[in-house]
């Protein structure tokens, strides 16, 4: 099983006064498809806090998934974090995203999302409630143990990547 990291990023959750939904949502969607959900992080709307969580997340596993502070608000800083760790940004799996989220809402268009890398760890930012958490996350699974193969230096191609088109 491929070790992930739930990180969810809410002021109110980390406070105590809200309980986190989103966390557990994605922690199953990723169980049923061969993930362990090694931990989940309640973080602050913090910057700082979000950076170092996401550092000391890709340290410990190899898929990082962020829930919450993906929006417009003032407190919503989690792209900003994300880019800020990331080594490469992946711009497609981001528009994978908001394009299943627009399938149910056309608030998905609101999203920041930003998906990336931090050596061979993968990091997905995710909507903060949970139907759009698990939306965003289901549309991308498909090409998720993909990219952690070609994060691992494992880039030969046989048939069948051949026939799906891969990168």
């Amino acid at each position: 099983m491929i070790p992930a990291a739930i990180l969810t990023v809410s002021d109110s959750c980390f406070a105590g006064e809200r309980e986190d939904l989103s966390g557990p949502a994605v922690a199953r969607v990723l169980e049923a498809h061969g993930f362990e959900a090694a931990e989940v992080v309640l973080v602050p709307d913090e910057k700082a806090a979000i950076e170092e969580a996401l550092r000391g997340a890709a340290a410990r596993a190899r898929l990082v998934v962020t829930t919450g502070g993906t929006g417009i608000s003032a407190r919503d800083v989690t792209p900003e974090a994300t880019r800020a760790v990331c080594e490469r940004v992946l711009d497609g799996v981001s528009e994978r995203m908001r394009a299943a989220g627009l399938g149910e809402t056309p608030f998905a268009s609101l999203s920041r999302a930003v998906c990336g890398t931090l050596g061979q760890t993968l990091i997905l930012n995710l909507p903060g409630s949970p139907r759009g958490a698990v939306t965003s996350l289901e549309a991308v699974l498909p090409v998720v143990r993909h990219a952690l193969d070609l994060l691992a230096g494992k880039t030969a191609h046989g048939p069948e990547s051949r026939d799906r088109g891969s990168a």
